[in-house]
């Protein structure tokens, strides 16, 4: 019997089908066969994970395969579990979101073609959010790609309302004499001055992709590390993702997530693997 995509469950004679969902996204004809599935195979329901899967729950072992084609000739592939990569998971990004500095849902497909179900020495999970506001949790995640924006202010657009100043949530916008002052040091690059400004005052200089990597839940919580800030290029990020997926399948234990390994050599000792100075911005050596 094929095993991706099938989740063992406390029935021994019953189990899950996990099924692909990339970036959290299935057409209604998918839907259609899911819900056909899962009343002929299953419970007559489906479960949403938190990491926007499906998973068809109560399924016979003995049925499990042909469930699994008849999902196939619906266009519905097979999820992943064990020490592979995962399902990549993705916000809308700047396709719907208005605080979307980045298109989400492409470097998420790029990533599944690449990368997934590959054999790792544990788990690993990605996520691309497309902005601060990190509704994604890639900060979480084993690789975690944000959106960040840079603002500018344009003082000849300025009614001088004040809102810019009161929303900032990382006070890095204050007003000093006849204009405003951005200290950079305090932004937190989430667009919220650029997205919320009625005159169009502060408008983006820049935006760009953060690489943060060994985030994780579980039992060893640890969020992300940033390893490189406002990349430009998605090439150069997808390449930095290869760079830390190598070092992972050398360096890593087995059972033993990306951060914790990232802990245990060492951060700047990885980063040196990866080729990288401190934290990188705007492109890559």
């Amino acid at each position: 019997m094929a095993t991706l995509g099938i989740v063992k469950q406390r029935h021994p004679d019953l189990c899950a089908l996990r099924l692909k969902a990339v970036g959290g996204d299935l057409t209604t004809d998918q839907w259609r066969t899911i819900i056909r599935v899962a009343d002929r195979f299953g419970q007559g329901k489906v479960h949403l994970s938190t990491r926007q899967g499906v998973e068809i729950h109560g399924v016979a072992k003995a049925d499990a395969e042909t469930a699994i084609a008849e999902l196939a000739a619906g266009g519905v592939a097979m999820g992943a579990g064990g020490d592979r990569v995962r399902v990549v998971c993705a916000c809308p990004g700047n396709a719907w979101c208005r605080y979307g500095a980045i298109e989400t849902k492409g470097l998420a497909a790029a990533l599944d073609r690449e990368h997934f179900a590959r054999e790792m020495p544990y788990k690993v999970k990605m996520n691309v959010t497309g902005c601060p506001n990190n509704c994604g949790k890639a900060r979480e995640n084993d690789i975690g790609l944000m959106g960040v924006t840079v603002p500018t202010w344009i003082a000849d657009r300025c009614n001088d309302c004040g809102k810019c100043v009161a929303l900032c949530p990382g006070n890095a916008i204050r007003m000093e004499g006849d204009g405003y002052v951005y200290d950079a040091a305090s932004c937190l690059h989430c667009s919220v001055c650029t997205t919320l400004c009625p005159t169009g005052a502060w408008e983006a200089a820049a935006r760009g992709i953060r690489v943060l990597a060994g985030g994780t839940m579980g039992k060893k919580p640890r969020l992300g590390t940033v390893l490189a800030d406002r990349i430009e290029d998605p090439a150069l990020v997808l390449e930095l993702v290869r760079r830390v997926l190598a070092v992972y399948r050398a360096e890593g234990r087995s059972r033993e997530r990306l951060g914790h390994t990232m802990d245990r050599i060492g951060i700047e000792a990885f980063r040196q693997r990866l080729g990288l100075p401190d934290p990188i911005q705007g492109g890559m050596p």
